[in-house]
């Protein structure tokens, strides 16, 4: 096994590199929530002036958040604890609530747990899922969409971007496709939903799901978009809360702070992060390539990606001692895999695009930048990987 060896020369401190797992809360964002958790405790669905203030603020949030996908009424919006139960959601209740019209169900075989667990449990009840493989760029191809479709397909749950390698999928087309089919279309647009600009009425979407720990919002709160037309009882029973769609009473200082993190990211800004972002993968691919380390990219820096995601392969060098070193080295960067009993599980995704005998699945990690990210902690980055792999490959302990 290689070694772990704690190098101070080229320390740094707390360069934080996993955006995609989560963000830290922004100023603005923080300011509003303190705000409201100390001034704003009523009940949102009790009627005396206590409860109206949480109302119209929860109302407020809600517009704002609607407006940030071009969704036709703010009523659409129903807030939930995060992309997991809104993903969760969608895809059970659709299920339930249309097996009458057939078994089918279309998705990728790089989506995130949350689609795929949901939908493995489906399979057991007699649900017939359809898993769309990928290429090495992680993308899926159209013809094998239009393929699986088939007049029984009641639901398709399709990720707008990877969290892993940061691949886009065809949204547009796909909804286009599907306008005048029976199927719902669902998307998984948790990453997607900081980066990119959404229109759900453009592209056919019939429900879309995200969080907002992943645009420096709160952890524990994020929505489900769900189209006025698509209709199924609520997963979570209790009261009458979001017009009877999810029970619970509502977080409103989480729902506050979502809205002003969602209003931070104008256009201007996702398009001026996607610049910046993309500057830092080609920093990235540069600097490694001028010092000599032998390393692929996972997916492609062309076309349409997730400008915040690069999946990298640093040959010969295990994903946990690249991960642990560079922690050491006070830089923060996920393996892109699920870490479970002390052990790295293969990522599912990098086994999808280059089979389950490919070196990748073990030698590579993710990073993905923030709104905090600066090309000083890149040029950190590059140069503690540098001294990591000289150091690794001249060591007798391999």
């Amino acid at each position: 096994m290689q070694e772990i060896h704690i190098d101070n020369s080229n320390a740094v401190h707390e360069i934080y590199l996993d955006n995609a797992a989560t963000t830290p809360l922004a100023p603005e964002v923080l300011a509003e929530m303190t705000n409201k958790l100390a001034t704003v405790y009523g009940n949102a669905s009790t009627l005396y002036g206590l409860g109206r203030q949480a109302h119209t603020i929860m109302e407020n949030s809600r517009q704002v958040i609607a407006q940030s996908i071009n969704a036709a009424h703010d009523e659409e919006i129903i807030f939930t604890s995060g992309g997991s139960e809104s993903d969760n959601t969608a895809i059970t209740q659709t299920a339930m609530a249309r097996q009458s019209l057939g078994k089918h169900i279309i998705t990728t075989a790089i989506e995130h747990e949350a689609v795929l667990r949901p939908l493995h449990a489906l399979e057991e009840q007699g649900f017939e899922v359809t898993y769309l493989p990928v290429d090495e760029q992680g993308r899926i191809s159209l013809d094998d969409f239009k393929a699986a479709l088939r007049d029984d397909t009641i639901l398709v749950t399709i990720m707008m971007g990877n969290n892993e390698v940061g691949s886009r999928m065809p949204i547009h087309e796909i909804g286009d496709i599907l306008k005048d089919h029976q199927a719902w279309f669902h998307t998984d647009a948790v990453q997607a939903y900081g980066s990119l600009d959404i229109d759900v009425q453009r592209d056919h979407i019939d429900m879309l799901s995200t969080s907002a720990h992943k645009i420096n919002g709160p952890k524990m709160i994020g929505f489900l978009y769900k189209h006025e037309g698509v209709n199924f009882p609520s997963l979570i029973k209790g009261g009458d809360q979001e017009e009877k769609r999810r029970a619970g009473t509502e977080n409103v200082p989480a729902i506050a702070g979502f809205a002003t993190a969602a209003q931070l990211l104008t256009p201007k800004v996702k398009a001026e992060k996607r610049t910046r972002f993309h500057g830092f993968k080609e920093q990235v691919v540069q600097g490694l390539t001028a010092n000599g380390v032998d390393f692929a990219v996972n997916g492609s820096l062309e076309g349409e990606n997730l400008e915040h995601v690069l999946n990298i392969w640093i040959k010969g060098i295990s994903t946990y001692v690249m991960q642990t070193n560079l922690d050491l080295a006070g830089i923060a960067v996920s393996g892109g895999s699920a870490c479970t009993a002390g052990s790295i599980e293969p990522s599912h995704v990098l086994t999808a695009m280059f089979g389950a005998d490919s070196p990748r699945i073990a030698e590579s990690i993710r990073l993905s930048f923030g709104q905090q990210t600066t090309r000083d902690d890149i040029q950190a980055f590059v140069d503690n990987v540098t001294t990591i792999v000289n150091r690794l490959s001249h060591s007798e302990v391999k």
